[in-house]
């Protein structure tokens, strides 16, 4: 039998303030690069095994949120697979993978012939019961969803299986259940951004004024940026802006932002394309949310 020690970690539109806004639907979630792993609400894993099995040690052992242990748990962004880590309020620490065939996503049933996830082929499920610095090289095994709920950026509704793993392909089993059970997903954050259709060219400093809105569903800090670019008696003019803004979901909220010429040539009176981009982090998720537009904006002078 085949035998190593387990150390490996887990986690494998709208009307605004006097303004005629140019608005346009469409926000845009950036890549979900750290998908994070959420405490669980309400769980629990149980497992014992018979005399003989390396994991378990043939005793039982049992693990809930009830006890005041920590639960954690994710899933890939497919639904594909599910990881959860147990850290005993008394001790004991526990790391529990499951997997489906050919990346599909976990539902209710029994998935057979699973192998350790390290050496699973892309039509094998994965199963790996490990922790307390004890872990099987390689194994066979069996679970049986009976419930999988999930949500969007690895966030784990209800799940319950039940398992059976074979360390090292030997007799002796450990078999054990997990359930899961935590609220619903909350939404994702939803972003917009609007750009007023004039704008100001300031006679003293050269820079150009514009304004706009953001509007959010969750209350969150939204960074505004862009650029506006003029062309006047043949001169390229360009110039950047930022500005911070507070989001509250109910009504949009303004923004103001000066772009100050790059070059010596002033903005000036006439028209102008202007870029603005509102980006803000879902709290929920913790995933960047951006939403982009690009206007011809009409400047006055100030």
């Amino acid at each position: 039998m085949a035998i190593r020690l387990n150390a490996r970690a887990f986690g494998r539109g709208a009307a605004g303030v006097g303004l005629a806004l140019a608005l346009a639907a469409g926000t845009t979630l950036l890549t979900d690069t750290a998908a994070h792993a959420q405490t669980v609400t309400t769980g629990s894993v149980d497992f014992t095994g018979d005399p003989g099995d390396h994991i378990s040690l043939g005793q039982p052992h049992g693990f809930s949120t009830a006890a005041q242990d920590q639960l954690t748990v994710h899933t890939s962004d497919d639904h594909s697979e599910v990881t959860v880590s147990v850290r005993g309020a008394h001790g004991g620490w526990w790391n529990l993978d499951f997997s489906g065939p050919n990346g599909t996503a976990l539902t209710a049933r029994t998935y057979p012939g699973a192998v350790r996830p390290v050496y699973a082929g892309p039509s094998d499920s994965g199963l790996e019961i490990g922790g307390d610095g004890r872990g099987c090289d390689t194994l066979t095994g069996s679970f049986t969803v009976t419930n999988a709920v999930f949500g969007p950026h690895g966030y784990v509704q209800a799940f319950d299986a039940g398992y059976e793993q074979h360390c090292g392909g030997v007799a002796p089993a450990l078999r054990g259940e997990i359930h899961i059970a935590n609220p619903p997903a909350p939404a994702e954050l939803g972003l917009g951004v609007g750009l007023a259709v004039t704008g100001t060219a300031g006679p003293l400093d050269g820079k150009a004024t514009v304004q706009g809105t953001v509007t959010c569903n969750k209350a969150v800090p939204v960074s505004v940026t862009g650029q506006v670019t003029q062309v006047a008696h043949k001169t390229l003019i360009r110039g950047s802006y930022s500005t911070t803004v507070n989001c509250t979901p109910g009504a949009p909220v303004a923004w103001t932002a000066q772009a100050d010429p790059t070059g010596t040539t002033p903005f000036q009176k006439g028209d102008v394309a202007v870029v603005v981009d509102a980006g803000a982090v879902d709290p929920d998720y913790q995933v960047a949310v951006s939403d982009t537009k690009t206007v011809t904006v009409s400047l006055r002078k100030g």
